[in-house]
């Protein structure tokens, strides 16, 4: 936890009088070290946020592109890209601007009240006031109003769940501090501040939060790299064709024409809204899944997840504590029962079952919390595992006695305890109770290491008379009564997620407060903890973040036990210097920091601080781990997608580019086959809807085997889409071309009839936009021909090749529109030659997957899909 600092701060032993400070004191002190307040975060300017996000290089091209539209006097497309480059724009701007939040969210954290001691009276004075000296009184229901130390208390228990997570309430005793923002649930405190405004923890908290660079996702980077490449193709390829049209004799303005028409051809001005549609597409479905996505991009840096650093209790486990095990001097008694049910089948010696209810009646009495029945159910009514030894007393048929004077529970002491009349009953850790006793029988000491190793929560108890005034030494001279043995279950299906995880190659650390032989018993049970698996006390991580990686990067699962939060946020930034895409689970505000700082900050959604939600990219409604595994399911599967859009979308850009080639190359002497405005129709008209489709295509069953490819584009789908695919639409579409040119009556470098040329234009168009519709099937698969592959599974492809075909008899069959694009209504034979891309596209398609895959190629079926409604395909 992180230490507040408390320069400036008056001794407590100065202040702690009943007369508190007076009220010259506290403005001098006001004055000096300024009001109690978290110093608002600069935020960046809205405008430039906003004007970066128009001024990024793929915006730039797009803007380019519609300058040339413009130009071209297609004024229509011009605002359909500026249209799209400011929605794109203004959506990721929304996310931005919401997503830097988090620290925001600690100011409200502090309390607009305070009741104080000042002048030897009690009073209200505005929580801005506080200053370090002054006698804060607290009562249930207040919250802590700046970094405390008790001075004395009865009965006080807190709510340190926002700092914390942790949803049980905590007891404080006198000595104890108090952290700001924290809610006192019972009990009353008198307590001295320590530290006010920017010197407490919640301000600390801010800072480390502020600080923590949140790291670009993969997707990003990759859109980055990609833009960057076509940017320079473009800007090479425009430039040398436009060279060789001045020197083959076109004029200045004609040769930048043509220059301009190559340039565009290159640029893929729908991959930006696609990209982005389809994140959000795989938002939704993940929001279907109890997984809430606050970052679109968060979508596939899930999916590149490497490496999971998770929660113990709610997250793996069901966070309902349960006396399973009482151990006495005569014996063990084994508890039989479901949740906090009152019914329970007991199997041991009747002399321990005896012994056990004495055990049991002297553990309730030094706790508050029971269970309630509710019409849905018996629940905890206070602390769990407080409730499980209520439960318990149910179980054994016991009446519940009033409660005694009761010593509450400290991080100190280690115990709990109660005096009722002349009994003195203490609980508490075995080490802290067994140095109260006695006397500790060996077979009592063996009993606490086997209940640890076997993954159960084990408290002991100890009993003896008192007669005398109530003082620290009646918890001493103890008569050890037994051991009581709790576990918290394993979540239905965290088993199953943890093997998938696995068959991804995705690697797991359990991060945990619990003693090292429980956390690792409870990771073995669950199967997150291998023979080779590491477990290491966080006390003893190591200084260095390069050594922290080396010990923390195992294949075969990894427990840190008694961690504290800042261990995570340094966790997270070893494993990301060690080239892992690391996703972090937490759900207090000291855990802000290392959900901003990991590549995907998961937050608790059921039992999480609003801080830790909104410092994550991802906020789970279930707290469930195999939400997780479910949403780097379906994030691979946005990655998959990803790939076949981008594949579809660079294919056209070859058949695009070929008639600006063909045209230099032959020097003139064979006409451009299409025109600048037919590129633009293509990138932003026909292709849109199908590339959007491919972006709908449901995980596959092998989705979570092996790990994932790192890079979005590489050279097997360069090759795809520019050697196979797009070269056989780029020869298919000039083939006809010149084909309808030639039947026409045109010869090798003549200048065809405009109406020739309007019909071979329409026709070379036309070739392209069916063999697009072609290759839309073949994208769905890298593995499997069309006609291998299950139609109806993505109706979405289907319809909007539908609508592919609308487009392309209404941009060829609509005269005005046709005139515009500069292409007309192909002749009969030129029909059935653009009809050939549609053969030509599945065969090179089916052929280029065979040879890739090879005559031994294995078709693994894969881990189990953490998708129920999702069958695939191979």
């Amino acid at each position: 936890m992180c230490g507040g600092r408390t320069e400036g701060v008056t001794a407590v032993s100065e202040t702690s009088s009943e007369s508190g400070l007076t009220s010259a004191e506290a403005s001098a002190r006001l004055a000096e070290v300024g009001p109690n307040t978290l110093k608002p975060r600069r935020r960046a300017s809205v405008w430039r946020m906003l004007i970066a996000q128009l001024t990024h290089l793929l915006a730039l091209l797009l803007w380019v592109a519609a300058g040339l539209a413009l130009v071209a006097g297609t004024t229509a497309l011009a605002v359909a890209i500026v249209v799209i480059i400011i929605l794109n724009a203004a959506f990721a701007f929304a996310q931005e601007y919401r997503a830097d939040r988090a620290a925001e969210q600690l100011r409200s954290l502090v309390p607009v009240t305070a009741h104080v001691v000042r002048d030897g009276a009690a009073v209200e004075v505005a929580a801005a006031d506080l200053v370090p000296g002054d006698l804060v009184v607290l009562a249930a229901g207040d919250r802590v109003g700046a970094d405390l130390q008790i001075a004395s208390c009865d009965g006080l228990l807190v709510d340190e769940s926002i700092v914390t997570g942790e949803s049980v309430a905590v007891a404080r005793g006198a000595g104890d501090r108090l952290i700001g923002g924290t809610f006192v649930v019972q009990g009353t405190a008198r307590s001295v501040v320590m530290a006010t405004g920017p010197r407490t923890q919640l301000a600390e908290i801010a800072r480390l939060t502020e600080g923590a660079a949140r790291p670009a996702s993969p997707l990003t980077l990759e859109l980055r790299r990609v833009v960057r490449v076509i940017a320079v193709i473009a800007a090479t390829v425009a430039a040398g064709l436009g060279g060789a049209a001045l020197l083959l004799g076109l004029g200045p303005l004609a040769a930048a024409i043509f220059a301009i028409g190559v340039a565009v051809a290159l640029v893929p001005e729908g991959l930006l809204p696609t990209v982005t549609l389809s994140l959000a597409r795989g938002a939704e479905k993940m929001s279907t899944r109890n997984a809430l996505v606050r970052r679109l991009d968060a979508v596939e840096t899930l999916g590149a997840t490497s490496f999971i650093c998770t929660d113990k209790t709610g997250t793996l486990t069901q966070s309902r504590m349960n006396v399973v095990i009482v151990v006495t001097v005569t014996g063990a008694v084994h508890v039989h029962g479901e949740g906090y049910l009152p019914v329970a089948r007991l199997t041991g010696p009747p002399s321990a079952v005896a012994l056990a209810a004495d055990v049991t009646r002297a553990a309730l009495r030094c706790v508050s919390g029971r269970v309630a029945e509710t019409p849905e159910g018996w629940v905890a009514d206070g602390d769990p595992m407080e409730a499980a030894f209520h439960c318990l007393a149910l179980r054994l048929g016991l009446t519940v006695e009033p409660e005694g004077q009761r010593t509450a529970y400290t991080s100190e002491r280690m115990v709990s305890s109660s005096i009722d009349g002349t009994t003195v009953s203490v609980l508490g850790g075995p080490e802290a109770v067994f140095a109260r006793c006695r006397a500790v029988p060996d077979d009592m000491v063996r009993a606490v290491q086997q209940l640890a190793d076997a993954g159960k929560r084990v408290l002991a108890v100890g009993t003896r008379r008192w007669t005398a005034e109530p003082s620290p030494e009646a918890e001493h001279d103890l008569e050890l009564l037994g051991l009581l043995a709790l576990e918290d279950p394993p979540r239905e299906g965290v088993a199953e997620a943890l093997r998938a995880c696995r068959s991804a190659g995705i690697r797991i650390a359990m991060i945990t407060g619990d003693h090292p032989r429980t956390g690792a018993a409870i990771a073995r049970e669950l199967g997150l903890l291998g023979t080779r698996g590491v477990v290491l006390d966080g006390a003893d991580l190591p200084a260095d973040d390069v050594a922290l990686a080396d010990a923390i990067d195992h294949d075969d699962g990894v427990v840190v036990a008694r961690a504290q939060p800042a261990d995570k946020l340094r966790i997270a930034r070893a494993l990301r210097s060690h080239g892992h895409v690391v996703a972090m689970t937490g759900d207090g505000v000291n855990d802000a920091p290392a959900l901003r700082e990991a590549d995907v900050g998961v937050a608790m959604g059921a039992a999480g601080s609003d801080v830790a939600r909104e410092a994550a990219d991802v906020v789970l409604l279930d707290d469930h781990f195999a939400t997780i595994v479910a949403a780097i399911e379906l994030g691979r599967a946005t990655f998959q997608n990803v790939r076949r859009f981008l594949t579809y979308h660079l294919t056209d850009n070859v058949a695009e580019l070929a008639p600006f080639v063909v045209w230099a190359v032959t020097g003139g002497s064979v006409p451009l086959a299409i025109g600048v405005l037919q590129v633009i129709a293509l990138d932003i008209g026909s292709d849109m809807l199908p590339a959007l489709a491919l972006g709908a295509e449901p995980a596959r069953a092998d989705t979570m085997k092996g790990r994932r490819q790192r890079s979005s584009i590489d050279r097997v789908l360069l090759a795809r889409a520019f050697l196979v695919l797009g070269m056989t639409e780029a020869i298919v579409s000039m083939g006809a071309f010149v084909a309808v040119l030639l039947l026409g009556g045109w010869r090798w470098g003549d200048v065809p009839a405009a109406s020739l040329q309007a019909s071979a234009s329409g026709t070379a168009f036309a070739a392209i936009v069916l063999g697009q519709m072609a290759n839309a099937f073949a994208c769905r698969s890298t593995r499997l021909p069309v006609w291998r592959l299950r139609f109806g599974e993505n109706r979405a492809v289907e319809w909007a090749v539908a609508a592919q075909a609308v487009l392309l008899l209404i941009f060829l069959g609509v005269p005005p529109l046709a005139t515009l694009l500069g292409g007309s209504w192909p002749p009969p034979h030129g029909w059935l030659l653009a009809a050939v891309a549609v053969p030509a596209v599945l065969v090179a398609d089916a052929v280029h997957k065979s040879i890739a895959a090879g005559p031994s190629a294995s078709r693994g079926r894969g881990a189990p899909s953490m998708l129920k409604s999702t069958k695939g395909l191979p």
